[in-house]
């Protein structure tokens, strides 16, 4: 069964004005429009353009009363829930450096606050659910900024350095900012301390010594050093950032992150524990339906400094960069190791292009219009339209002028 569905966007500061709606070709609403949700998740649940056919008017309704329908045998044994959200994200400015948990700790904490009687909406929840997020982010625009994972020691201490180099040649150097912020990167556990003392420190106005060495470092990072080094990009974003959320601990931990630039068409994989920050660009967001995020700055919303620091995984890592698999002519899949999600690009050809389904799909059409067909149905959709797929379908084959984005669950029966 094809079923259309669609949704408004959501218009969080951050969002762009124009991106989600030139993608859709649609006219621009005049707001932020921010991230569009297709899915069943309670906070934007997707609508249903067919309501009159499937007897609900939006596709979190229809799963409830009809999981097996909806969602297939397998897929409803586990409770009425599709396990994946794909959102298009759109971004006009940074969002705030987050993290998710692993599954084990998605139950503990949910479990720990339930007991706790914290209510679900209550600003210091930290677990609205039981269950995990992680992401993946697929760039539409020519270019997608992100922040993701701890960068490796040798180009912290490069950074470092460069700071040294500004604050000596500056009018008024202040070598105590730099020697402090070095001496937390100095300590067994060099970015689990540096990260809880910024945190904990620099959060409480302009008069500890975090807030000091905050305010330094946004200075020293506009420097004719900082500009022309290797890390030139990472200064930029510094002033990016600080010109947002002023005196922000996020601002210098944004320096401890791998700074990346995806290209379209290429992606970001971001597991349990990855601290990230989106800052431009239009995406393709894929990601396990979950609400639960632990912030580390660049926010006014709730921080948890404590628990963050459980759910960050510290480890220096290269980008996070999900190549994808060439699943056939005009098929690409990319496939992480979860069995949540997967996500599959396909460009239209004469001959149709196919991808197998094991459980419900989300379609979602990029650039032209496109005919859809399955083993027991099919559908017309126009540029920036989607439709939600049951699994009977067994297939999606796809045929036209544009590319189909196809979210579906890994194997049902194996996962």
């Amino acid at each position: 069964m094809f079923v259309a569905i669609g949704n408004t966007p959501r218009d969080y500061a951050w969002g762009s004005t124009s991106l989600i709606a030139e993608f859709r070709g649609t006219t621009p609403s005049g707001a932020p429009e921010a991230e569009l949700w297709l899915g069943a998740h309670a906070g934007s649940p997707a609508r249903l353009a067919d309501a009159a056919d499937v007897g609900h008017g939006d596709l979190a309704a229809w799963i409830a009363a009809e999981p097996e329908r909806a969602l297939g045998t397998a897929l409803a044994a586990r409770g009425p829930r599709l396990p994946f959200l794909l959102k298009l994200l759109a971004a006009a400015g940074p969002l705030s450096l987050q993290a998710h948990p692993t599954p084990e700790q998605a139950r503990a904490g949910f479990a720990r606050e339930e007991e706790l009687g914290v209510p679900l909406t209550a600003y210091d929840r930290n677990y609205r659910d039981e269950f995990h997020k992680p992401e993946l982010i697929v760039a539409l625009s020519d270019t997608f900024d992100a922040l993701s994972g701890f960068r490796p020691l040798e180009e912290v201490r490069g950074i470092l350095e460069v700071l040294r180099v500004a604050d000596a040649a500056s009018e008024s150097p202040e070598p105590g900012a730099i020697d402090l912020l070095a001496n937390h990167l100095a300590g067994a556990e060099p970015l689990r301390d540096t990260v809880e003392w910024l945190l904990r420190d620099g959060r409480g106005g302009d008069t500890g010594e975090a807030a000091w060495v905050t305010e330094r470092v946004t200075a020293l990072a506009a420097a004719d050093a900082a500009a022309t080094s290797p890390y030139a990009l990472s200064f930029e974003t510094v002033g990016t950032l600080a010109r947002v959320y002023p005196g922000d601990p996020g601002i210098v931990i944004s320096l401890l992150l791998n700074r990346v630039r995806l290209r379209r068409g290429e992606a970001l994989y971001l597991a349990a524990g990855n601290i990230h920050a989106y800052l431009f660009g239009l995406g393709i967001e894929l990601m396990a339906a979950s609400d639960n995020v632990l912030r580390g700055g660049l926010t006014p919303k709730h921080i948890d400094v404590g628990e963050l620091l459980e759910v960050l995984d510290f480890t220096p890592i290269a980008p996070p960069r999900l190549p994808p698999e060439r699943v056939a002519p005009g098929v690409e899949a990319f496939r992480p190791d979860v069995p949540d999600f997967v996500l599959y690009r396909v460009a239209a050809t004469g001959a149709g292009a196919r991808v197998r389904i094991d459980g419900p799909a989300i379609v979602l059409a990029e650039g032209g219009g496109l005919v859809l067909r399955g083993d027991l149905g099919g559908a017309s959709v126009a540029r920036g339209d989607a439709v939600y797929v049951t699994p009977d379908e067994g297939v999606v084959e796809v045929t036209g002028d544009g590319v189909a984005w196809i979210a579906t669950t890994g194997s049902v029966s194996g996962s």
